[in-house]
């Protein structure tokens, strides 16, 4: 009787449970939709302090025309005095920075660009 009992109860919970599931229940859940970061001042500094600052100190040196050393030096140079064009340029084109040396890797170049499209932020 116990038996019976519990297959009474069971089956039909079995069935229900069965056929109440959906492909969301089944399939795994979805990663939220993430925003991008935006890039400020402080994500691209690295690359002005390590690199263009050996030429562009303040005062600058080896002839190099303005300083890179603060957030308004750079938000200039990017606005005002073409720096995204310099950077970008293919290696071996007339006025590629770092001048004489190679080209900036294509990935920070790219963050240079996103800082640029975000707006230029400082922090």
């Amino acid at each position: 009787m116990n038996r019976r009992f519990l297959l009474a109860i069971g089956i039909p919970f079995f069935l229900y449970a069965c056929t109440s599931n959906t492909f969301d229940d089944i399939s795994e859940p979805m990663e939220p939709v993430q925003e991008e970061e935006t890039v400020t001042f402080q994500d691209v500094r690295f690359v002005f302090e390590n690199i263009c600052q050996a030429c562009h100190s303040n005062p600058p040196q080896n002839g190099a025309p303005m300083p890179l050393v603060t957030y308004n030096d750079v938000r200039n140079a990017v606005l005002d005095r073409g720096l995204l064009d310099r950077i970008s340029r293919q290696e071996g084109a007339p006025g590629l920075m770092p001048l004489g040396g190679p080209r900036l890797p294509q990935e920070t170049i790219d963050l240079i660009m996103q800082w640029s499209a975000d707006g230029l932020p400082e922090n």
